[in-house]
């Protein structure tokens, strides 16, 4: 764990991580004035879905669109959160109307939130208090596959054993540790 929170390997299909081409992460968004470029130039259409966004290890926020691979966005680097996240123009500012940590890619714990929050003050951006949608990922100890836990299921899709309460997505010691 770094000073800034839990950091995130990539546990996605490698093949995703190995087309990330150095230097073709998302746009780091270290300033408002950084934000104010970057989102001058997205279109209407953009605007009405969520973007992919990444906290780098940095602490800093990075944005691509919505169907770019996280991964990518972080260019192929750790990261202290990932999901989707959508902005609305509120009383003359752009605020974050949704949020979540929905990365299939790095699986981030529902507690990634504060390094979000950590980034999106950076920019002075509004935003909620926490993920407007929160995602619940575990690791099955029993056949490693990765689960989204819905309502409070914490059983496996894949053989039905039960799913750790706490979050266990990468395996200490193990290939993505």
């Amino acid at each position: 764990m770094s000073a800034r929170g839990q950091s995130y390997r990539y546990v996605g299909p490698v093949e995703l991580k190995a087309a990330v081409r150095p230097g073709s992460g998302g746009c780091r968004i270290g300033s408002a004035a950084d934000f104010d470029g970057w989102i001058a130039g997205r279109s209407a259409a953009e605007l009405t879905e969520p973007f992919t966004f990444v906290v780098g290890m940095d602490g800093v926020l990075r944005l691509a669109p919505r169907r770019s691979e996280h991964v990518a966005c972080a260019g192929g680097d750790m990261v202290l959160s990932a999901g989707e996240i959508g902005f609305v123009r509120e009383a003359d500012r752009w605020t974050v109307d949704e949020v979540s940590n929905q990365s299939t890619g790095y699986c981030p714990d529902v507690t990634s939130w504060s390094a979000v929050a950590r980034a999106l003050d950076r920019v002075e951006l509004g935003r909620p208090s926490g993920f407007t949608h929160e995602v619940v990922f575990r690791r099955c100890p029993d056949c490693q596959e990765h689960n989204i836990v819905r309502e409070d299921d914490f059983v496996c899709v894949f053989c039905g054993s039960d799913l750790p309460e706490t979050w266990n997505v990468v395996i200490l010691g193990g290939p993505t540790s």
